[in-house]
């Protein structure tokens, strides 16, 4: 059960803006603040991504803090409901992972949590609070829809995924992996990509079962199709209106953030932005993101929409995500002149040039701090558009998250010798600057995908491109109308994330590289040292992300890391190693150690080889051969030289918990926006949400939305 809670010492920390907010102008801190808005509502709409219940337990959660401060709540927990402090406590943390992972599945790991405390206990107290005193019908309706739900642990809803063994809201329950393929076809056959959709198997109006894919949208259908097709036996309908009232608020503040656009960029950026959520237009996305991308160095930072496809079980689908920052422009000085020089870096990677795109369209490469982040999770750094034609045609915008990444660890990492642990500590959060860097510019920026035009033409030179693994012509590539997610589907995430990660690795000892990020000399050998270990380290702690019922990885990053120590473990030489020891406190132990003389003559080689094959099946859409060696690096075994299926039990057992973000909230006061930081603590965090939302009645938008949802999925 412990895999499936927060404990009481999860560490809650402040995602700190203040300094980088009060250098904006009354303008900026305008525009900051309604982007932000729109940010939040539209963040909500990611509860109705994760599961049915997560709309109703942040209903019943938001309601009760809304209702009845932390202080009343705890004295009737302790006095009438006998409440220890300890399980309070486990009731505070519960609603703040709710609240800070957008639902009740974590979004690193996708596994679901459910409170550390009896359910009687959770039930008593809220009928006891001033909720159930002021509107007893609607407490007892919400907790008799979705309290079984939150205590539930059966396996098939234990994680995300496909209906067959976990549960997703991507798909309608009756959605099978052959379904998924039907629809995939057809999409194809179409054009139309599935960023902002849904699928539902459904009735239609003479009892024929049909396909139906919902764009996300304001405007709402009501069953009036916008189209009706047939293919290969099977019915197909697209309808729109998906999370309308939800997208109509978004709409609101964008529309009201317009009038403090510093440039044109900006007003036509949001423009089609409004048009996107307000019709379901993908076209309209992709051209704000064009005029995003045409917005050099603003002093705030913003991206809004369906855009990352992590969570949906077929890759394809994306979950909402917005967020608002400002822009240190002192530390983004080192990612500009990365980016000033990334054209002399790329041809130090392990392909031929022809795998390479024809022109290096230079990013926006900025270090920010932000204001508001609202999805499943706050990253480290971004490569954004996902659009790949316009990554390819238009360019795309890199950024490091500052104040996430100067989140320092505060106690030494396990699996590591004491010299080791120390040099993590003093140099992790420098290195993986440096990692975020290479990462997101070099990684998600480079390589070509060799792919057939609508006439027939190919975007590469077929009669003189050899495959430089067999030194035979290419003979594969992506068809019109196919993505990278639509081939690669739901290995494409996870092995996209290994290739941006393995670039991170093959440049890292490049000197040129260091010195932009001001590191010479021995000290840029220790932050290569480090930036190394500390992948490997995360290989061996993302097994915590990996399901031994279902064989599955449930968190792409961490199966990226994984596969990397693999393949590193295979180049031998006592490059690296790992250990099964006797712990200090007598209980099993792993000792990861990685022989640092040996990086450039061992390690970067094998990176190299790896690296070259992930992006030569990468180019060629030859998902049959990345998928074969993939899945071998990706499998954890018993009974083999590193059982790693046997050193989980050991990872699980000593894993420590994941921190949260207490995020700040801005309000307009007397014409003019302030800044409100919260206490770093699960009080400040319930705190912050509460304030959060204070001019629409998001609480009865979720249960309308649910209701919509609820048959599709019970």
């Amino acid at each position: 059960m412990s895999d499936y809670i927060y404990p009481n010492n999860t560490p809650i920390v402040l995602l700190n803006c203040e300094d980088a907010f009060k250098d904006l102008t009354e303008k900026e801190k305008c525009y900051a603040h309604y982007l932000s808005k729109a940010c939040w509502y539209g963040g909500l709409i990611v509860l109705l991504q994760t599961s049915v219940e997560s709309p109703l337990i942040y209903t019943l959660l938001h309601k009760l803090f809304r209702l009845q401060s932390v202080s009343e709540l705890k004295e009737i927990a302790l006095n009438d409901c006998e409440f220890t402090e300890d399980e309070f406590t486990a009731f505070l943390i519960y609603a703040s992972g709710i609240f800070s992972n957008m639902g009740n599945y974590k979004g690193m790991g996708d596994s679901k949590f459910i409170p550390n405390l009896p359910e009687e206990k959770f039930k008593k107290l809220l009928l006891a609070s001033k909720f159930a005193k002021e509107d007893p019908t609607h407490l007892d309706r919400l907790l008799s829809s979705c309290l079984e739900s939150i205590y539930s642990l059966k396996d098939s809803l234990c994680r995300l995924g496909f209906p067959s063994n976990g549960i997703t809201t991507y798909f309608s329950k009756n959605i099978s992996k052959e379904d998924d393929e039907i629809v995939k076809n057809f999409m194809k056959e179409k054009g139309i990509e599935a960023w902002n959709t849904r699928l539902f198997k459904v009735t239609d109006e003479i009892g024929k079962s049909c396909y139906e894919i919902r764009l996300a949208s304001v405007l709402q259908t009501d069953r009036d199709i916008l189209c009706e097709d047939n293919m290969n036996g099977h019915k197909f309908i697209i309808t729109r209106g998906d999370y309308s009232k939800l997208l109509a608020i978004v709409n609101h503040y964008l529309a009201i953030a317009k009038e403090y656009a510093a440039n044109e960029n900006e007003i036509k950026m949001i423009e089609n932005y409004i048009h996107s959520f307000k019709t379901g237009s993908l076209d309209a996305h992709k051209n704000g993101s064009r005029y995003w991308i045409k917005d050099k160095g603003p002093a705030i930072e913003s991206y809004i929409g369906f855009i990352e496809n992590y969570r949906d079980p077929a890759g394809m689908r994306a979950e909402f995500e917005g967020f608002v920052a400002m822009v240190n422009r002192k530390m983004s000085a080192k990612f500009t002149d990365l980016v000033n020089s990334a054209e002399s870096f790329l041809p130090l990677l392990p392909w031929p040039s022809a795998y390479e795109k024809n022109k290096f369209l230079r990013p926006d490469f900025t270090s920010l701090d932000v204001l508001s982040f609202a999805s499943s999770g706050v990253p480290a750094g971004i490569c954004i558009p996902n659009y790949n034609e316009i990554k390819e045609k238009d360019g795309f915008k890199n950024v490091s998250l500052g104040n996430v990444l100067s989140v320092k660890p505060t106690e030494p990492p396990n699996y590591l010798s004491k010299a080791d642990q120390d040099i993590i500590l003093q140099y992790v959060n420098l290195a993986f600057e440096v990692n975020v860097g290479l990462h997101e510019l070099l990684g998600h920026g480079s390589g070509k995908l060799f792919k057939k035009e609508k006439d027939g033409s190919l975007n590469f030179d077929a009669s003189n491109v050899l495959n430089f693994e067999t030194n035979k012509q290419v003979s594969s590539w992506y068809d019109d109308g196919e993505t990278y997610d639509s081939v690669f589907g739901s290995t494409g995430s996870s092995y996209e994330e290994c290739r941006a990660e393995c670039v991170a690795l093959y440049l890292a000892d490049v000197p040129e590289i260091l010195k932009i990020f001001g590191y010479e000399g021995e000290e840029a050998e220790v932050i290569v040292y480090t930036l190394w270990l500390a992948m490997l380290l995360s290989g061996i702690e993302g097994l915590q992300m990996y399901n031994p019922k279902t064989e599955s990885w449930l968190q792409a990053h961490s199966q990226a890391r994984y596969v990397i120590l693999q393949v590193l473990l295979e180049c031998g030489e006592d490059f690296v190693k790992v250990e099964k020891v006797d712990g200090t406190d007598g209980n099993p132990n792993l000792l990861l150690t990685m022989d640092r003389s040996k990086i450039a003559s061992i390690g970067k080689p094998a990176i190299g080889k790896f690296l070259g094959k992930l992006q030569l099946y990468r180019s060629t859409a030859d998902i049959t051969s990345a998928k074969e060696m993939y899945d071998k690096y990706s499998a954890v075994k018993s009974g083999t030289k590193y059982p790693f299926l046997d050193y989980r039990e050991i990872v699980m057992a000593r894993k420590k918990p994941r921190k949260l973000f207490v995020q700040t909230n801005t309000f307009e006061e007397d014409g003019k926006i302030n800044l409100k930081n919260y206490e770093p603590s699960a009080e400040g965090m319930i705190q912050s949400w509460v304030e959060r939302f204070q001019e629409e009645n998001v609480d009865d938008i979720l249960e309308e939305l649910w209701a919509k949802d609820k048959n599709h999925f019970s």
